[in-house]
């Protein structure tokens, strides 16, 4: 069937039932000067032109696939296997919108079913939701789902927490009266100082908010964090913005988190300049009820046959909007199925593969730099694939000095932590290569020979 919206007949009847008689006067309000102005438009092109044009815009980005990559920092540059593409390009999956009559959209709830199953078996917990917008909005979301838990008025975040997860709660609770409570990271004579958040959890605390591996890529303890938390009444909130480190490191459940979020990006989807991306959230089985997004659940139907349902829906469409667990209208339902199908295609074993070769990678990089005059690492502790490393020119120059080299260098502390302007978190996955690391290597000492050479010169 054709799809012409309105016939000359039918847009006459609708001026002629309002009372004008063209188009034009419906802007009769508008000065005649800007009412109808003339617009310097070039003249149309042809396809052939058109893709000519698109090509050479494009061509003028550089991208991971041209570049050595270092840059972590909440978005990875990890493989992604071609069924993934495949699978979310197919029709059925690539049209159909998050359902809101469940027993329409069985083969829809199956996958989103299946994605919260993995999520559980990933992060170790027993529910999970049917994913959020991205890590942060995971993150802001388990805060306030632990403020209604406990009904305190303090939060905790790690200072070592994502900046972008830790801007996006503060967003969140802008206006609520909440106490925010960050703790502080800095440079003392050993290196980089991160303050542990267990200090400030009190009695009043509703949640603490860490992440593991940190935004440094630190990974830490977090046994003495959980005993607290459970000391002092409150939760514990682990934030987990590189999922391929659970391949390798303990996940949050087995250190006591109450409340898991994540971010999904790396596990199959690409960097998409920077989004759209899957937020990953879980929680113990006593905190269910109040798990905002949508929830999928598998029963019977009366004939007996498996089926999938929306369950718990204590969302604000459903029920009235100050009972709601959340005002989150839909999730990334494509996105998840592109996780689904990447953890069912690499599995356990594949995606311990993936971070012993990211860890390895990180490993080589870092013992090597850290070898270089002039540059010092400024945590010795353990990590997964990213460290933080001190140079000896200011970040955002340096990152400038290696992309004329054609590497796209760490992510710059500046933006973020005052004091550590000349420090860049680099970051190393299965794709990096040993030439890669040698390329790197190479540049950082070239870099730091000129910027040594220039200051010992005399003035």
């Amino acid at each position: 069937m054709a799809f012409v919206p309105l016939t000359s007949d039918e847009r006459q009847s609708m001026l002629q039932e309002i009372g004008v008689a063209d188009v034009a006067d419906l802007f009769a309000d508008v000065p005649a000067h800007v009412r109808f102005p003339q617009l310097d438009v070039p003249s149309p092109l042809t396809e052939i032109e058109t893709v000519r044009k698109m090509t050479e815009l494009a061509e003028q980005n550089r991208h991971v696939g041209q570049l050595a990559c270092f840059i972590g920092a909440g978005a990875y540059n990890h493989y992604v296997p071609s069924v993934v593409g495949h699978m979310m390009g197919r029709s059925e999956f690539y049209t159909s919108y998050t359902p809101y009559q469940p027993e329409m959209a069985q083969g829809t709830l199956q996958y989103m079913f299946e994605f919260q199953s993995l999520v559980c078996d990933l992060l170790e917990m027993d529910v999970a939701n049917g994913s959020v917008y991205d890590g942060p909005s995971a993150a802001a979301e388990g805060v306030l789902m632990a403020l209604r838990i406990t009904r305190r008025d303090r939060v905790v975040l790690a200072g070592s927490v994502h900046p972008e997860y830790r801007a996006v709660v503060a967003s969140y609770l802008d206006g609520r009266g909440i106490d925010l409570a960050t703790s502080d990271v800095g440079l003392d004579g050993q290196g980089l100082r991160v303050r542990s958040p267990a200090e400030l959890v009190d009695e009043r605390t509703a949640c603490c908010v860490v992440q593991q591996p940190d935004f440094f890529g630190t990974v830490h303890d977090l046994d003495d964090l959980s005993r607290r938390c459970r000391e002092a009444g409150a939760l514990l909130i682990v934030a987990v913005a590189e999922p391929a480190s659970l391949g390798m490191l303990k996940p949050p459940g087995s250190w006591g988190a109450d409340i898991a979020v994540g971010e999904g990006q790396g596990l199959g989807l690409p960097l998409n300049f920077g989004g759209p991306y899957v937020g990953l959230m879980a929680c113990k089985q006593e905190h269910l009820r109040h798990l905002p997004g949508r929830i999928v659940g598998a029963t019977n139907d009366h004939d007996g046959r498996r089926g999938f349902v929306l369950t718990l829906q204590a969302r604000e469409q459903h029920i009235r909007r100050e009972k709601a667990t959340s005002n989150i209208c839909t999730s990334q339902t494509l996105l998840a199925l592109g996780v689904t199908v990447y953890l069912a295609t690499l599995g356990p074993e594949g995606l311990r593969q993936v971070a012993g070769l990211s860890h390895k990678n990180a490993r080589a990089a870092r013992d090597a730099i850290g070898k270089l005059p002039g540059y010092d690492i400024l945590s010795d502790g353990p990590f997964f694939n990213e460290f933080t490393v001190r140079c000896p020119m200011d970040g955002p120059a340096m990152r400038a000095a290696l992309l004329e080299r054609s590497i796209l260098g760490g992510y710059p502390l500046a933006r973020d932590y005052p004091g550590l302007d000349d420090a860049l978190v680099f970051c190393c996955t299965e794709r990096t290569t040993a030439a890669e690391i040698e390329q790197l290597v190479t540049a950082l000492g070239e870099i730091g020979a000129a910027q040594w050479s220039s200051r010992s010169s005399p003035s």
